[in-house]
C-alpha cells in the first residue's frame, strides 16, 4: 500500500499550495540523489517525496485523492461493492444469488479492485515546477531570448514571445522536477507578470503614449520623432494642432494571437522651451495685443 502523501511530505491535509511547495523544496534539497551519490536508502526516500508531490500539486489529482477516488500512486480506487455485503446478509434481497459475486462478473470485480495497482507504472515523469517570473514591458513587448534564474533551479534560457501578457504561462519542457525511475523531468511552468511602464500604456492590444511638442511644430505642422515599444519613427503633425489632440500610428501597438497587431495612440502635449525665450515672449505678447485690439474695435462698432 502506498505511503499517505500528506505524512510523506510531513504536511496536514489543509496546507496551502506554498506551504507545500515549502515542504517539497525542504524534502529535495535534503534527499535529492546529486547529494547523496550511492545512497539507496535516500534514493528511494525522494522517489517517494516526488510522487507526494506530483499528486498533491496537482489540484484535481488532490481532491480525487481526498475523497478516496484514487490512492497514493494515482491509480484508480475500485469502488467496495456495499451492495453484495447486504446480499449476503439478506438472501430475500432482489440482489440475492446462490451463486455469490458471479451475478456481477464473478472474478472481475477482484481483477478491478488489485489490477490496476498492480500495473502503476514506476517510471513515471517528474513533478511540474510551477515559477513566477517580473519582465518589464519592453521585454513583453519585444519578446526575445532573456536568462531567468529561479528558486531552486539553475540558470535557465527562455524565449519570450512578442507579445506575452500577465498571466500568460510559458512552459519548459523537461525543466521541472528529476523524473521516477527512469521517467523524463516533468515541465516547469512560469507564470508572467509585467510591469507597468512609466511612457507606453497599455490598453487592449493598443499603446498609449503622451508627446511633448513644440510651440512651433504645433502652428507650422512637420515630421517629428515618436517612442514606440520598438523604437523610434517619424510622424507628421499637421499644421495648427491643437494641445491634446490624438494621432494614431497604424500597427505599432502590442502583437495578437493572430499576428497582427494592434495601434499607437499618440496624444499631444504643448511644451513650451526649458528656458525662457525673451523673442518667443515679445512675439506672444505683441500677437495678444492684436487680437486685444480687433476685439475692442468689434465692440465699439456695436
Amino acid at each position: 500500500m502506498s505511503d499517505d502523501p500528506y505524512k510523506v511530505l510531513g504536511v496536514t491535509r489543509d496546507v496551502s499550495e506554498a506551504d507545500l511547495r515549502k515542504a517539497y523544496r525542504k524534502l529535495a534539497k535534503k534527499l535529492h540523489p546529486d547529494l547523496n551519490p550511492g545512497n539507496k536508502k535516500a534514493e528511494e526516500a525522494f522517489k517517494k517525496v516526488a510522487t507526494a508531490y506530483d499528486l498533491l500539486n496537482d489540484p484535481a489529482k488532490r481532491a480525487q485523492f481526498d475523497r478516496g477516488e484514487i490512492d497514493a500512486s494515482g491509480s484508480e480506487r475500485a469502488r467496495q461493492p456495499y451492495y453484495h455485503e447486504q446480499a449476503e446478509r439478506d438472501a430475500d434481497h432482489p440482489y440475492g444469488s446462490d451463486q455469490g459475486f458471479a451475478d456481477f462478473g464473478g472474478e472481475d470485480i477482484f481483477a478491478q479492485m488489485f489490477g490496476r495497482a498492480g500495473r502503476a507504472d514506476p517510471n513515471r515523469s517528474g513533478p511540474v515546477a510551477r515559477y513566477r517570473v517580473k519582465l518589464n514591458f519592453l521585454e513583453a513587448f519585444n519578446g526575445g531570448k532573456r536568462t531567468l534564474t529561479l528558486p531552486d533551479s539553475p540558470a535557465l534560457d527562455v524565449m519570450i514571445p512578442p507579445g506575452t501578457r500577465t498571466g500568460q504561462t510559458l512552459r519548459l519542457r523537461g525543466k521541472g522536477g528529476p523524473g521516477i525511475g527512469k521517467g523524463p523531468p516533468g515541465d516547469a511552468l512560469i507564470e508572467v507578470e509585467v510591469r507597468p511602464d512609466p511612457m507606453f500604456k497599455l490598453k487592449g492590444d493598443d499603446i498609449y503614449v503622451d508627446l511633448p511638442l513644440s510651440l512651433r511644430d504645433a502652428v507650422l505642422g512637420g515630421r517629428v520623432s515618436v517612442p514606440t515599444p520598438s523604437g523610434p519613427v517619424a510622424m507628421t503633425v499637421p499644421k495648427w494642432s491643437n494641445a491634446s489632440a490624438v494621432l494614431r500610428l497604424k500597427g505599432k501597438g502590442m502583437v495578437r494571437s493572430g499576428g497582427a497587431s494592434g495601434d499607437e495612440y499618440v496624444t499631444l502635449r504643448l511644451t513650451l522651451p526649458a528656458e525662457p525665450d525673451a523673442e518667443l515672449q515679445d512675439f506672444v505678447s505683441g500677437w495678444g495685443k492684436a487680437e486685444h485690439h480687433k476685439t475692442e474695435q468689434g465692440e465699439d462698432a456695436r
